[in-house]
């Protein structure tokens, strides 16, 4: 992997992953104003859950035409964030992010009530996969994958060695009903200063767990999922010799993956050599199987789960996949239980999930 870091036309750090070296110097000749947010993380007093506030975003670019887009590359006087004629993955901080360093100075303290707020520093990145607007993940090749696998890694790493970085997260969205704003294949990095809810409840089930039984949750998990395959009624999709995709006992979405290396890590800076050539593969094809549900792509999310700083061995590395999809014509909405108490119903058994994607 050949990295080049450059930065654009407002300050904003741009970075290119290329295969091997590649001549990366045009610059952003945009008339851009040098970048700033103002994002503020307010804690629920009920939940103690960090809600981040950041009403600058209502203003970023909103489904713009495919001639516009801008995460193509640039061509002649059409002008994007990608200044290059050509990339291969380009990560770049957002225009728009919901957590910046810059919030710090645009935060005015509010001191009525039993309520707690604080600036919405961090990073928000862009990730484009392909410069191909009309592509998507499933269709990159083995190695364009394996370069996207780097580039999380690096952004992970380096992000993680923030001091003020509490948990780094690396996503996609793909399809409008997922809420998608730009067509353009491409996911993003989060670097929160806090350790997000559904982590923060996972690393306490995790403790629980180990005080309980002297075991890994992770680890007791894995094996009885690996145990089953083969079985008609088993949840694995598909096992290799180093990852193991499964639909969850509890799963909470229609077609829900998820995505464990066999040997347990902590977070992509660590996983070994074999995994990192194996994913790839493993992860194309589950995308391909996820294509196939239904007459049409199934808008998905994809989310890597990572530990957080300061580092805990209780969690482990792990990629969830999922779909809001049920049927052809019928998505899962989060509706009244979902959304108002955070109480999931699954219209599909877990184990014909994983059947119907093990078919396909």
């Amino acid at each position: 992997m050949h990295k080049t870091v450059t930065k654009l036309a407002d300050g904003r750090e741009l970075i290119y992953y290329d295969a091997g070296p590649t001549p990366r110097d045009a610059a952003d000749r945009r008339p851009l104003e040098p970048a700033a947010s103002a994002s503020e993380i307010r804690t629920d007093p009920f939940t103690g859950d960090a809600v981040t506030i950041a009403a600058h975003r209502q203003s970023r670019t909103y489904h713009p035409p495919a001639d516009q887009c801008p995460l193509c590359p640039s061509t002649g006087d059409r002008l994007s964030e990608i200044p290059d004629a050509d990339y291969q993955v380009a990560v770049f901080e957002n225009r728009f992010p919901s957590l910046a360093d810059s919030s710090a100075a645009h935060v005015t303290a509010l001191a009525d009530g039993p309520y707690a707020l604080t600036p919405g520093t961090g990073r928000c990145e862009v990730v484009c996969f392909t410069s191909d607007h009309r592509a998507s993940f499933a269709d990159l090749d083995e190695a364009r994958a394996r370069l996207v696998l780097d580039a999380w890694t690096d952004r992970t790493g380096e992000l993680h060695a923030d001091p003020a970085v509490r948990q780094v997260y690396c996503f996609e969205n793909r399809g409008a009903d997922i809420g998608v704003t730009l067509g353009h294949p491409h996911g993003q990095i989060y670097a929160f200063p806090f350790t997000t809810p559904r982590t923060a409840l996972a690393l306490d089930r995790a403790a629980a767990h180990l005080a309980a039984t002297g075991r890994n949750l992770y680890d007791d998990v894995l094996a009885a999922e690996r145990a089953t395959a083969g079985r008609p009624d088993s949840r694995v999709v598909t096992a290799a010799e180093h990852w193991t995709a499964f639909v969850p006992f509890a799963a909470r979405w229609p077609y829900e993956v998820h995505l464990y290396p066999n040997r347990r890590t902590a977070d992509l800076t660590t996983l070994d050599d074999d995994a990192r050539a194996e994913f790839p593969r493993v992860y194309l094809d589950l995308l391909r199987r996820f294509d196939r549900l239904f007459p049409a792509p199934a808008p998905y999310i994809a989310a890597w789960h990572q530990t957080p700083r300061p580092a805990r061995t209780e969690l482990a590395l792990h990629l969830e996949l999922f779909t809001l999809r049920r049927t052809a014509d019928k998505l899962k909405y989060l509706a009244g239980t979902e959304s108002g108490v955070g109480a999931f119903m699954n219209d599909i058994r877990p184990e014909t999930a994983a059947r119907t994607l093990r078919e396909l």
